[in-house]
């Protein structure tokens, strides 16, 4: 019984052993070069101008909030009708549940949105801040002091590709970094590509396409660094990663004939 339970120990180390040297040979190292974020200087602190910033403006398409308040709330109501009445649309988040969507007033193709009694109103190209004066404006001739807000109800950002979250994000403040998009996508894994990740505009009627080293301190300095609507950011996977699928799946037959050679080994030696 002793032999047998010697022959036994000896043969799980053996099993053990083989599974560590197959298991290596499917996974690659990965630099910590590759993976830090914002490297630069060695400083304990240290600081740099903000040479770039970035003012969302209303464009085509928008769907908007327009909260309008006066002293007159009975006539409050027939501008925020629009905004009270809601919809169910499929959640943009990784829980897949829907969503109560306000209905919003729609800028139409020549920039436009139109509102009970004032009619038509360009806003095309306007921040909300400088939209939401000119509608107050034109609400004077009708309200007594009358206060308007507008937000954008579907500034949204695609995220796909190696991060823990991948979905469409809608951004409620009209403005967010692409750090600030990858913590909400629950950060790059550990085989996302971070001195190449790529980001898809469209604007001006062209399709930009551009490349984020996000190991960079440069990053603060981009174009790109502050997302846009409708921006797509895509994290492509380090080669170790396809390098060890590859592997992975050429040596899943290799790996199960082992097994049941160990297997049967096993049921031979304990008879």
């Amino acid at each position: 019984m002793k032999n047998t339970h010697s022959k036994l120990t000896r043969y799980s180390i053996y099993l053990v052993l083989l599974y560590i040297v197959v298991w290596g040979g499917t996974t690659s190292c990965v630099s910590p070069k590759s993976i830090v974020y914002f490297q630069g200087d060695t400083l304990k602190n240290s600081s740099s101008p903000i040479t770039q910033g970035y003012i969302p403006k209303i464009q085509t398409n928008d769907l908007l909030s327009i909260v309008v308040g006066s002293l007159n709330p009975e006539a409050n109501q027939i501008f925020n009708v629009a905004n009270e009445f809601t919809t169910f649309t499929s959640n943009y988040s990784s829980t897949g549940q829907a969503r109560a969507q306000p209905l919003g007033y729609l800028v139409d193709s020549q920039g436009s949105v139109e509102l009970p009694l004032i009619g038509r109103v360009k806003i095309e190209g306007l921040q909300t801040q400088v939209a939401a004066d000119t509608i107050r404006k034109r609400l004077a001739l009708y309200l007594k002091e009358p206060t308007v807000v507008v937000r954008n109800l579907n500034f949204k950002v695609s995220v796909l590709g190696e991060v823990a979250r991948p979905a469409i994000y809608v951004i409620p403040d009209e403005k967010i970094s692409l750090p600030e998009v990858l913590s909400l996508a629950g950060d790059l894994t550990i085989y996302g590509k971070r001195n190449n990740i790529m980001i898809i505009r469209e604007e001006n009627g062209n399709r930009n396409y551009a490349r984020i080293d996000l190991t960079s301190r440069d990053i603060f300095n981009s174009p790109y660094y502050y997302l846009h609507k409708n921006d797509v950011v895509y994290i492509e996977p380090i080669k170790a990663k396809m390098s060890s699928t590859d592997r992975t799946l050429q040596l899943t037959p290799l790996i199960v004939s082992i097994v049941t050679a160990v297997t049967l080994v096993f049921y031979r030696v304990l008879r």
